[in-house]
């Protein structure tokens, strides 16, 4: 009797047929999950802190369901927002010396961003997807070698 062969292509499971959500024309995605505000109760640099936390984060809440939102004590530290998006980053914020208006424009920074790591602009790098109509050059396929 001969060896049973394994088969070439893998079976095709209806489960691996779904798709993942993704960001495009139909559907948005906000790439922020969690904010967690850490801040201490005595410090004087965590005032404009617990003010924002005591009239603010309800509203906060309730215009962002999509955002999981965690206050948690600081005991004798600096005030300071964290936000954790879907790509397992975090962007973590420093809170002491803004008031409530500069608070608020923070998180909002925070909402809006993405959570990948800043690229430059500047010096960046020319990516092509195609190979060059005359190909790579290369000084060993010269017929005459340079001379010098």
């Amino acid at each position: 009797m001969a060896p049973k062969l394994t088969p070439t292509t893998r079976p095709l499971l209806r489960a691996s047929l779904t798709s993942r959500p993704a960001n495009g024309h139909v559907a948005f995605i906000p790439q922020i999950r969690k904010l967690v505000f850490e801040f201490c109760d005595r410090w004087p640099s965590s005032a404009n802190t617990r003010k924002y936390i005591h009239d603010h984060l309800e509203e906060l809440a309730r215009a962002n369901p999509h955002v999981e939102i965690v206050v948690k004590q600081r005991t004798n530290r600096e005030p300071i927002v964290r936000g954790f998006y879907l790509n397992d980053r975090d962007k973590v914020i420093a809170l002491n010396g803004f008031e409530v208006t500069g608070i608020q424009q923070k998180i909002q920074l925070l909402l809006d961003s993405s959570g990948a790591k800043i690229k430059p602009l500047k010096r960046r790098t020319v990516e092509s997807t195609t190979e060059a109509a005359r190909g790579i050059w290369s000084g060993l396929h010269v017929e005459e070698p340079f001379k010098i």
